[in-house]
């Protein structure tokens, strides 16, 4: 503390001020007399355990995507890739209703995909899994920046050994590699579920808002504000618990000089 001046203490203060007062009005409001009645209704459990399963399976996806992005990104050089790598993490910074509106023109019926698929009879938008492309498409780059930092990271120096020792690429990859950098493989995981389970703009503008199907929990609070303002601040208290949750997990371990996991959290 000695080597920070006291108007820079000041100053965060106020930023952190800024972040919990809102959360603290919030909790001021819940009505917790019928707290339980209320996120347990059918429309609540619903959208919850809807986008549990959805946020899930996005996370899989940015996993089973993301990690062979991120080793492109970090271990390989070609022309164009830094005109590729905003490209990727463009969704970070854009506007998720224009996200949907992007993936609505592509998977939409009359998309630049779509109207391939509907010959085929998918048809994506407006279905469970136009919200788990819509949570995919946001949490993507979460995994793949974090990944990509902790590639970086560790560097090169063990997995030239391995080559030496005439282990195969793969076999790198599997056995060093990966092992190498899994904590920062599982923070962007968590991270990324964080953000698909958020998941508001792109899921309204490319999956729509039908019960049971694609009305995920954000959507529910959204709707319930306007009918029933007590069970949306008791939900919107559940997804907070829920985030918080997820993201010190995310950053228990976390190493302050990486930014991410340590090795033996």
């Amino acid at each position: 503390m000695d080597a920070v001046p006291r108007w820079v203490l000041g100053v965060a203060a106020v930023g952190a001020l800024f972040v919990l007062l809102p959360l603290v009005a919030m909790v001021s409001r819940v009505n917790w007399g019928s707290f339980l009645e209320l996120v347990t209704s059918e429309s609540s459990v619903a959208a919850l355990m809807l986008s549990l399963r959805t946020s899930s399976v996005a996370t899989i996806i940015c996993v089973v995507v993301g990690v062979p992005m991120a080793l492109v990104l970090a271990r390989t050089r070609f022309p164009g890739q830094r005109l590729l790598r905003p490209l990727v993490l463009l969704p970070l910074v854009l506007p998720p209703v224009v996200g949907g509106i992007a993936l609505l023109y592509t998977f939409g019926r009359r998309g630049l995909l779509g109207e391939t698929l509907d010959v085929l009879g998918i048809q994506i938008a407006f279905s469970t899994t136009a919200v788990v492309l819509a949570q995919t498409f946001v949490a993507l780059p979460y995994l793949v920046l974090s990944l990509e930092g902790g590639l970086r990271a560790v560097g090169t120096r063990y997995e030239a050994v391995a080559s030496t020792l005439g282990a195969a690429p793969t076999t790198v990859l599997r056995r060093v590699t990966l092992p190498l950098v899994l904590p920062a493989l599982v923070s962007g995981a968590v991270l990324s579920f964080a953000r698909a389970l958020g998941e508001f703009g792109a899921t309204l503008t490319f999956a729509g808002s039908l019960q049971g199907v694609t009305r995920t929990l954000p959507l529910e609070i959204y709707l319930q504000r306007e009918t029933d303002p007590d069970a949306a601040v008791a939900l919107s208290l559940v997804l907070v618990i829920v985030a918080v949750l997820v993201v010190g997990f995310a950053h228990r371990g976390a190493n302050p000089a990486t930014g991410f996991l340590r090795r033996d959290a």
